[in-house]
């Protein structure tokens, strides 16, 4: 009952905060969640496994249909979910079971397939949400000059504002973030349209320093140049919306991989971790803006779901293929005192995970962040 309580009281703070649109987060969270524990459910039962639950939500059940031996049910906190095979439990890592359609009783292989099943569904759940925004087409700042810096390799060139960049090196120019992968410290041949002509002009672009992503200053080479801040519609249809899909997908992940690496070594302060009110924030506010940047935020979402359960920590997913991964090599298993140790341990980590990113996610929206 306090379950629903909240979800209520939670409810009714989106839908004044993001009216309708907050609705469309919920079901994006809760979609997402239920795409990842497919995978999960999927392959237990190609392997025989018994699943005795599978949730979308947690805490008090407020719905639950029972199809064979597993109960389907909707539970009243709709921001996670869970599968529970016959044999595993998260919540108590002592309860197992060792009947022929258990978990505990496949070899660590097949334990290892169940495992990567979720983490998987989230990629491909990905990919083809970019195959979609390649059909739909994507909204980015068209390669169109809106600022020269002096004394930069643009302003010597010959470069002008409102120039429109058609290619780079014979490289077609669609959308303005283009351009920066074909700028190298090498002459650099560009095709410009100015006034309805076509101009070729010549430079050789100059290091200079910039900010990347993590808003740490790089130095890179650089012609000089910003957007005017018109967009262009950008479309991937047909073959090449699969290699969009792909480069898009396997670029997000990097991105997560890196954006851990900086949180560790410290070039990405601890305030900078957001969790679900950062997450219903940024995908409400997507969809107000359109179909297609709320499909980005999804698949965004969805990739870091995928990646973030890879990690080797106890309690998600990556930390049970770790285990599983120790008893392929040393053929036992994990002695049981220290198995419970780094459950629990994990579970902490992740709780306190939790608290600091929900803290952070409401100095944030209070207006407190620096």
């Amino acid at each position: 009952m306090k379950a629903l309580i909240f979800t209520l009281a939670l409810l009714g703070l989106g839908l004044w905060a993001y009216s309708f649109y907050f609705l469309i987060t919920v079901f994006a969270i809760s979609f997402l969640v239920f795409f990842h524990e497919l995978g999960h459910f999927l392959a237990a039962r190609s392997l025989g496994v018994a699943v005795n639950t599978f949730s979308i939500g947690f805490g008090d059940k407020i719905y639950t249909k029972k199809v064979g031996a597993t109960e389907y049910a909707i539970s009243a906190i709709p921001l996670g979910g869970y599968v529970q095979l016959k044999g595993q439990d998260d919540t108590d890592p002592k309860a197992k079971n060792y009947d022929a359609d258990s978990y505990n009783t496949l070899k660590p292989l097949g334990r290892i397939y169940i495992l990567l099943a979720g983490p998987f569904f989230n990629f491909i759940l990905a990919f083809l949400l970019y195959m979609v925004l390649g059909f739909i087409g994507v909204e980015k700042l068209a390669p169109i000059i809106g600022h020269i810096a002096e004394n930069s390799a643009a302003k010597e060139a010959g470069l002008a504002i409102n120039d429109k960049i058609l290619k780079i090196n014979g490289v077609v120019i669609r959308e303005w973030d283009d351009i920066s992968k074909q700028v190298k410290l090498q002459k650099t041949d560009i095709k410009v349209e100015r006034d309805g002509k076509i101009i070729d002009i010549s430079l050789t672009p100059k290091i200079g320093e910039a900010r990347n992503l993590f808003k740490e200053s790089v130095s890179k080479p650089l012609i000089g140049i910003s957007p005017n801040g018109e967009t262009v519609r950008v479309y991937h249809t047909g073959l090449s919306s699969l290699s969009y899909a792909l480069n898009e997908t396997i670029d997000a992940s990097k991105l997560i991989f890196i954006s851990f690496e900086k949180l560790i070594n410290g070039s990405v302060p601890l305030k900078e971790i957001g969790g679900i009110v950062q997450i219903a924030d940024v995908t409400s506010k997507a969809a107000q803006i359109s179909l297609s940047v709320l499909l980005v935020i999804v698949a965004l979402i969805s990739v870091n779901l995928g990646v973030l359960n890879l990690f080797p920590i106890p309690a998600l997913d990556g930390g049970h293929i770790l285990f599983n991964l120790y008893e392929l090599i040393f053929r036992r298993e994990v002695n049981e005192k220290i198995y419970l140790a780094l459950t629990y341990c994990g579970w902490a980590l992740l709780f306190t995970l939790m608290l600091l990113a929900t803290y952070n996610d409401i100095i944030r929206l209070s207006g407190g962040a620096q």
